[in-house]
């Protein structure tokens, strides 16, 4: 029975812990709440992974630390870099390998679809953070202090996760509701399913050929009005009427929450088609992607739990 420590709560950590647990393996899960899922393989350690000295502690013994760690997401520029250089330097001073949670921000604005061999070359903020943290986490692994590899997810889907679709449309849509989204509704995208992210993390870490390099997730190319429509039709809800933002409205938004102008940063990936190509995790690791109607009906299903409990 081996230990795994991870860093973070979210969706996808919770589906990785609980992936881990039901195998046999131990896990340490890291969140400032020490809050996670309840399972008796899974330890819930409440800790800031700022905490270098602690978290090494922590880590003696583990045999990978999952990176799933997610701050604010207007913080970044200033918390991604000492948050990540932490868990980095644990896991070294450990002796554990590192696998980190990513996304496609760090490439910028690409055109066509994009594969690991992209150039990191964001010109945003955010996207130019994303892509400093995974370098010195490769310069790590290429100095020869831990092994590391990363897969990079699309906008999540599927239970647990928190994205525009989970935030702004999926209430709206199992509710009968009118919903607004600062996406393109019909614009081709890549989303990921929360269980396929947490796949893939498990199966990178237990693969020597996923070392040294980044691999995407499965994704699922699709639209907001797809999914929108499917998710009605599924819950038996009203067809689904969706507007799109505009960046003055966005930019109002924001006077009340930092979030909302963040996301102009990404208006490549929101505003015009943003395909991404999974064919490496897929060739070298045999993982696809969920049926989509299976996520949706599973958001259906956990939707309805509340109410059907006496």
């Amino acid at each position: 029975m081996s230990l795994n420590v991870i860093v973070g709560r979210g969706g996808v950590a919770t589906a990785t812990a609980l992936l881990l647990a039901e195998a046999g393996e131990r896990v340490r899960m890291v969140s400032r709440g020490g809050l996670g899922p309840t399972h008796p393989n899974v330890e819930l350690i409440a800790l800031d992974a700022t905490d270098t000295a602690a978290l090494t502690d922590l880590a003696r013994g583990a045999r990978t630390v999952f990176n799933c760690a997610m701050p604010a997401y207007h913080t970044w520029p200033e918390t991604l870099p000492p948050l990540f250089d932490s868990i980095r330097a644990a896991t070294e001073a450990a002796g554990a390998d590192l696998v980190l949670l990513g996304n496609h921000y760090a490439y910028g604005p690409v055109e066509g679809v994009v594969d690991e061999t992209a150039p990191l070359a964001a010109t945003g903020a955010k996207g130019r953070v994303r892509a400093q943290v995974w370098t010195h986490a490769l310069d790590a692994h290429r100095a020869g202090r831990a092994r590391v590899t990363e897969v990079r997810a699309g906008q999540f889907v599927g239970v647990g996760a928190v994205s525009l679709f989970s935030l702004l449309v999926q209430p709206a849509v199992l509710a009968g509701e009118p919903a607004s989204v600062p996406q393109g509704l019909d614009l081709a995208h890549a989303f990921t399913v929360i269980d396929d992210a947490a796949r893939a993390l498990v199966t990178v870490a237990g693969d020597d050929r996923a070392w040294g390099r980044a691999w995407h997730a499965p994704v699922v190319t699709t639209t907001i009005r797809t999914l929108a429509t499917r998710l009605a039709e599924l819950a038996d809800a009203p067809a689904p009427v969706l507007t799109e933002m505009t960046d003055d409205e966005i930019l109002e938004l924001g006077r009340d929450d930092p979030f909302w102008p963040e996301l102009l940063e990404t208006a490549h990936m929101l505003r015009r088609d943003f395909l991404v190509d999974d064919t490496a995790v897929r060739t070298t690791f045999g993982l696809t992607a969920t049926g989509i109607d299976d996520v949706l009906a599973g958001i259906v299903r956990a939707a309805r739990v509340p109410a059907e409990t006496p």
